[in-house]
């Protein structure tokens, strides 16, 4: 299953903006693939404005999250995976969402039929109803 990070937030940035609010998201600076201006973070994260007007081509895809934006005067392209976003929220009332940690990409499914697994000690099988009258 896909996670739903990404899709939840499309929807507080866009529940944000639609409450004339300004968008921040806090970053794990410190994670794989974090591409963000070194000199703004601190303690291994980084606070991003990505209000309309603060950002160009904000793009808040699946696995993502990519801009432009201008620090001190010089613009950058921002790109962090969406993993390593912790939180989004509005800078003016501080409400929106914090995230945990994300579950593994490949969750296993209930355990198959033919594997054996439902009738071993120490192993759970597979549910089982019954009709009680």
């Amino acid at each position: 299953m896909t996670s739903n990070k990404p899709y939840l937030l499309r929807a507080i940035h866009e529940w944000i903006i639609d409450n004339d609010m300004t968008p921040h998201i806090l970053v794990d600076a410190e994670a794989e693939a974090v591409f963000v201006p070194t000199k703004f973070v601190q303690d291994g994260k980084i606070i991003l404005n990505i209000a309309p007007g603060a950002v160009e081509s904000l793009q808040l895809g699946n696995t993502e999250v990519a801009f432009n934006a201008r620090f001190s005067g010089v613009s950058e392209l921002i790109s962090i995976p969406v993993q390593a976003v912790l939180a989004i929220y509005g800078k003016e009332n501080g409400k929106g969402m914090m995230f945990t940690e994300d579950e593994p990409k490949d969750t296993p499914g209930p355990p198959d039929a033919t594997s054996g697994a439902e009738n071993k000690p120490g192993k759970p099988g597979k549910p089982v109803l019954k009709v009680v009258k």
